[in-house]
């Protein structure tokens, strides 16, 4: 993805908000960008390239808390709950692209 797609796609991001908070009926949340586990990876091989990409808060990004999981937390029940990794990227997806 070339520097310029990246900061429109994440510009886009950030403005969505949470996937997980919006589709809750929380509203707006201020997002982290969450690079999808176990897709196309990036020439380094640590995380996937930034097409892969997800709006996630701390909370559903990193630690979980008031009663809700934190995909690094823990990733099967972040996914038995929110849906996988893939329904939540083509719901961004869908969102974010929808013009």
């Amino acid at each position: 993805m070339k520097p310029k797609d990246k900061k429109i796609r994440f510009g886009k991001l950030v403005h969505l908000g949470c996937i997980v908070c919006k589709e809750l009926g929380f509203g707006w949340t201020p997002p982290e960008i969450h690079h999808l586990k176990g897709y196309q990876f990036s020439s380094m091989g640590k995380r996937a390239q930034d097409e892969y990409t997800i709006p996630l808060c701390y909370y559903h990004h990193r630690t979980g808390g008031g009663g809700e999981v934190g995909y690094h937390q823990s990733p099967a029940e972040f996914e038995r709950r929110y849906g996988t990794q893939a329904e939540l990227l083509e719901a961004v997806d869908e969102l974010i692209y929808k013009d």
